[in-house]
C-alpha cells in the first residue's frame, strides 16, 4: 500500500479551503470549514477530518448542502431558542448556534438550544470546547439524518445514526472535560478510513449485510452494506435512541426511518444544554471539587501497558501538541479521493498539491 502524505496543518488547510470556496462559499465560510475540518484530524479524529471532503462535494451537487448559510430563529424564549441551520455548513452553523446558546446562558444562567436542519456538525466537542471556554458545562445530543448505519441492541440491521452525545466541563486552572463520542461503537468516519487503509476492524464492532459480525470495515463503506453495533450493548443502544428523541424529534430536525440509502447529504439535529456555574451560585464548590476529584482519579496507579490514568479530552490535546509538530498523515486513498472531489468542482490535484505542500 502506498505511504501516507504527511502535511503541516496551515497548507493542509489552504487546500481544503480551496474546494470548498470552488463549492461556492464566501471566503470567511471557506477558511471556518477547512479550519474546522483540520483541527479534527489535529486532535486525532480523522474521521471527521477532511476526509469529509468528498461526502460534502457529492452533497452540494445533489443539492443537499447550501452555502453561505446562518442559523435562522424560529422560536426565541430567551433561555430557551429553536434555530434551523437551512443545511448550510455545520462548520458555520455550528459555532454560530452555540454562540447564541452562550450569549443566552451567560444572561440566564442556563439555556437550551434546540438546532434542526444542519449539515454534518462535524466534530461534536468542537462546540462544548466553544462553550467550555467560557466558563460553561455543556450537554449535547445528537442525531444524524443520513444513510442508517448502527443496528439496534438484539437488531440485525442498520435502523439510525451513529448519534453523537458530548459533555464538556470547564475545570479551573486545567483543561476541560470533552467527553465526545458516537453512539455506535465506533465512528462511521473511522471505519472509512479503516477501509482506505486496508485494516480490518476489532472485533464486536460489525455485522456484514446479513447480521453476522465481520472485521471486514467494507461492510461498513461500501454495499452490500452491513451495520455498526452501538458500544455497550442495550447501555449504548438506549443513549442512541435518547440522542435521536432529543437531537432528532425535539428539536423538529426530524428523526430518521426511512430505508432509502441514495441521499449524500449528512444533516443533523443538536439539542444543547449550557449551563453557567457562577449564575447557578455553586461556584467556588465546584472548582474545588472538580479539582479534587480530577485528581484523586489521576493518582490511580496504571494499570498494565499505560503510562497514566488520563480523562476525556486528554488525549486529543496530546494528539494536537504531536500532529502540529510531525504533521498530519493522510493515507493515499483519502487523499486520491479529495483529488476527485476537487476536479469535480474545477479544482486541479496539482493545485491541491501545491496548495497542502506550502
Amino acid at each position: 500500500m502506498a505511504s501516507p502524505h504527511l502535511f503541516q496543518s496551515a497548507p493542509l488547510a489552504r487546500a481544503v479551503e480551496a474546494i470548498v470556496a470552488a463549492g461556492g462559499s464566501d471566503a470567511r465560510e471557506s477558511r471556518i470549514v477547512a479550519g474546522n475540518l483540520v483541527t479534527a484530524n489535529l486532535t486525532g479524529h480523522d474521521s471527521h477530518g477532511i476526509g469529509m471532503i468528498p461526502r460534502y462535494v457529492e452533497s452540494l451537487q445533489e443539492g443537499g448542502l447550501q452555502p453561505n448559510r446562518h442559523p435562522q430563529i424560529k422560536f426565541d424564549g430567551g433561555a430557551l431558542v429553536a434555530l434551523d441551520g437551512q443545511a448550510g455548513y455545520g462548520q458555520v452553523i455550528g459555532m454560530q448556534a452555540t454562540a447564541i446558546a452562550i450569549e443566552r446562558a451567560k444572561q440566564h444562567g442556563v439555556s437550551v438550544m434546540a438546532l434542526a436542519n444542519s449539515h454534518h456538525l462535524c466534530r461534536i466537542g468542537q462546540w462544548a470546547e466553544q462553550a467550555v471556554a467560557e466558563g460553561l458545562v455543556s450537554i449535547s445530543f445528537v442525531n444524524v439524518i443520513s444513510r442508517s448505519i448502527v443496528a439496534p441492541f438484539g437488531g440485525s440491521d442498520a435502523r439510525f445514526g451513529t448519534n453523537p452525545c458530548t459533555i464538556g466541563i470547564p475545570l479551573p486552572g486545567q483543561p476541560p472535560f470533552i467527553l465526545d463520542m458516537a453512539t455506535s461503537g465506533v465512528a462511521q468516519g473511522k471505519v472509512r478510513v479503516a477501509h482506505n487503509k486496508g485494516e480490518k476492524l476489532p472485533p464486536g464492532l460489525l455485522l456484514d449485510d446479513r447480521g453476522n459480525p465481520t472485521l471486514d470495515a467494507r461492510f461498513g463503506v461500501i454495499e452490500p452494506f452491513g451495520a455498526l453495533t452501538t458500544f455497550g450493548l442495550h447501555k449504548g443502544y438506549g443513549l442512541a435512541v435518547a440522542c435521536e428523541l432529543l437531537g432528532g424529534a425535539l428539536t423538529g430536525g426530524g428523526t430518521w426511518h426511512t430505508a432509502d440509502r441514495s441521499k449524500k447529504r449528512v444533516l443533523n439535529g443538536m439539542l444543547s444544554i449550557l449551563i453557567d456555574p457562577k449564575k447557578l451560585g455553586t461556584a467556588a464548590v465546584f472548582g474545588r471539587e472538580a479539582d479534587e476529584f480530577v485528581a484523586w482519579v489521576k493518582k490511580s496507579p496504571p494499570a498494565p501497558g499505560q503510562d497514566r490514568v488520563r480523562i476525556a479530552g486528554d488525549p486529543e490535546r496530546e494528539t494536537r501538541a504531536r500532529r502540529e509538530k510531525q504533521g498530519i498523515a493522510v493515507d493515499a486513498t483519502t487523499w486520491n479521493e479529495i483529488h476527485a472531489a476537487g476536479a469535480k468542482l474545477g479544482v486541479a490535484a496539482a493545485t491541491l498539491d501545491r496548495l497542502a505542500k506550502g
